[in-house]
């Protein structure tokens, strides 16, 4: 486990940002794929893999109801605020 990704949802964190996604993936990735920063002929992979985590990240979140919330009668993406 990657002791430096903190969970993002709520209770735990009550206002997500972006660059708490993007932050938890490109570390996700890193730990996954062995390196902090890759060689210039791996880069494209790295960073689509980042983006990729990012996403489900999002899409995740935006998803998850947590029972006794409140989150559940609002809009998905105010969780995550982004649209």
């Amino acid at each position: 486990m990657c002791r430096s990704i903190k969970t993002l949802r709520e209770p735990f964190t009550p206002r997500v940002t972006n660059a708490d996604i993007e932050a938890a993936a490109l570390q996700y990735v890193r730990k996954i794929s062995g390196f902090r920063a890759p060689a210039a002929h791996n880069a494209a992979t790295f960073e689509a893999a980042v983006a990729a985590v990012t996403e489900a990240t999002r899409t995740l979140l935006d998803q998850l109801v947590v029972r006794g919330s409140g989150t559940a009668d609002r809009p998905a993406t105010a969780a995550t605020g982004h649209a």
